[in-house]
């Protein structure tokens, strides 16, 4: 299948208010708690897993499904697509609870590196296919803005790696 070139602002607006929503918590958190560079991140992180590992967990044989089409692991061993909207959760948690954040880091760095990969495969082969990152309850369609939301993630994990 080929991609479409263009895409309309009803196609992401789930990912747009979603994504507003976990900014404002962030942000309320920080003004809770004292803004830091660290601490937002580690906020921003703990309620982006939150977020949507519960979407995904909304209907997690379907999200396992989607998340098989792209992602290398659960195309290797289709368990993980079961299990990896609990992870997120869990990473969730731990973030936001300041638990072992290296090892809470060291996870996510290498989950959304491995991720990235699997996203930047299907998009250079011009696939359409829908995103599982909201889980199935929105049909969002893949494309860069997954890399994008990926490699941020990752860059954020490093970050709380080195610092």
């Amino acid at each position: 299948m080929s991609r479409s070139s263009s895409y309309s602002f009803e196609q992401f607006k789930p990912l747009i208010i979603i994504t507003a929503v976990i900014i404002v918590l962030t942000v309320l958190l920080q003004l809770f708690h004292g803004f830091t560079t660290s601490g937002f991140m580690l906020d921003f992180m703990g309620v982006f897993f939150l977020v949507f590992g519960a979407f995904k967990l909304a209907n997690v044989s379907a999200f396992a499904k989607a998340y098989k089409q792209y992602d290398l692991i659960t195309q290797q061993f289709p368990l993980w697509g079961y299990l990896y909207p609990f992870i997120e959760v869990t990473l969730g948690v731990a973030y936001l609870f300041r638990f072992n954040i290296y090892l809470i880091s060291a996870i996510t760095l290498i989950l959304m590196i491995i991720g990235s990969i699997g996203v930047y495969r299907k998009l250079k082969k011009k696939e359409t296919i829908a995103c599982a990152c909201l889980g199935t309850v929105f049909k969002l369609p893949m494309t860069y803005v997954t890399l994008a939301e990926d490699l941020i993630m990752a860059l954020m994990a490093g970050y709380m790696l080195i610092f």
